[in-house]
């Protein structure tokens, strides 16, 4: 990192800070906001900076102590400090790297997290769950908000799919990559002769839409059916037919819900599922009549594509578009993925 970057960065928070405190900057509503959010940015940036330089500076104290004092004890305290403050350094040059990764206006919106099973049979159903268990752990950690729209749960455990709507800071910005073939290896439960089977999941990411992407639907071109809502083995949780599917006529997608009591919730959440995914249709194809998707659709979310090998018995997770490997597979099922979603970031918004 060079230090004119942040010295950019420094005077055009200055800049920002004089635009925002003069009066007729709240006439123009869609540049005050743009404004703030630069603001927010660009001090986190600031104050990132700060605290590597204080600790960078202690760092370099200690040193100092190094080569002037004898007593054996004292030394032995300030080698320990220095060795805090050299994992502390690298972990705040990381944050830093980050933050400069440029923002895109998309990074705060919603998505829609669709995981459904693939190949495998019912051990792709369990590792749906499994993956459901690591996103909604992450999400927590994160503090976004997480908001179940539809689930099919399995015969024999887990979930044939499970939808879900996650909102929150960054949430765009860190999951959009996380759309692909996610494979496992491992030994199912039920397997008796210890042999490892290989199984898939696909996970899309579905950007959803803002007040400019709304798409505007004709009551014509959707068909609405009820029907009773059923939990997992298929017992009936409700005995009203309150869940709720919608198809779009036109283009065949479906949307369902069913886990509200209420036949009009259930309605919005599968509405509100049905729009986002038309919506990511109509973007695509016009990404594509513009000839700006990227070759290949590396990391644009093509579920066809296997991004990432989950193998168990050698606690080992590799992302295969960037050649990442990591042997804490448990840590990452625990939903510690920002070694995976910001290291994936930082290569997608570099080749940008």
């Amino acid at each position: 990192m060079k230090v004119l970057d942040i010295h950019q960065v420094l005077q055009r928070l200055q800049e920002i800070e004089t635009l925002l405190g003069q009066d007729e900057i709240f006439l123009d509503k869609e540049r005050y906001r743009m404004l703030v959010q630069e603001h927010a940015h660009l001090s986190e940036i600031k104050e990132a900076w700060q605290r590597l330089e204080s600790l960078e500076k202690r760092r370099s104290d200690n040193e100092v102590l190094l080569e002037r004092e004898t007593d054996p004890e004292f030394l032995a305290i300030v080698r320990e400090e220095l060795k805090a403050l050299e994992s502390e350094t690298i972990a705040a040059k990381h944050s830093l790297d980050q933050l400069l990764i440029p923002p895109d206006p998309k990074d705060h919106r919603s998505i829609i997290l669709e995981i459904r099973a693939g190949t495998g049979g019912a051990e792709a159903a369990l590792f749906v769950a499994d993956c459901v268990r690591m996103y909604q752990l992450y999400a927590a950690k994160k503090g976004w908000k997480w908001e179940v729209l539809s689930e099919t749960y399995s015969d024999l455990g887990g979930f044939k799919d499970y939808v879900v709507a996650i909102s929150g800071h960054n949430v765009y910005r860190l999951m959009q990559y996380e759309a692909g073939t996610h494979r496992v290896q491992r030994i199912p439960k039920t397997e008796t002769q210890g042999r490892i089977h290989t199984s898939a999941v696909t996970v899309a990411v579905l950007l959803e839409p803002d007040e400019q992407e709304k798409i505007v639907l004709d009551p014509k071109d959707l068909k609405i059916d009820t029907y009773r809502s059923s939990g997992a083995g298929g017992q009936h949780v409700n005995v009203t037919d309150s869940a709720v599917r919608i198809t779009h006529l036109p283009t065949g997608i479906t949307a369902s819900c069913q886990e509200e009591r209420s036949q009009h919730k259930n309605k919005e959440k599968a509405m509100r599922h049905l729009m986002t995914v038309l919506a990511e249709e109509k973007r695509k194809k016009e990404e594509q009549e513009r000839g700006a998707l990227r070759a290949a659709q590396i990391g644009t979310g093509d579920r066809s594509e296997r991004i990432r090998t989950y193998n168990f018995p050698q606690n080992r997770v590799t992302d295969h578009r960037i050649h990442l490997t990591l042997h804490k597979l448990d840590s990452i099922m625990s939903g510690d993925l920002d070694a995976l979603t910001e290291a994936l970031v930082q290569h997608f918004r570099h080749k940008v």
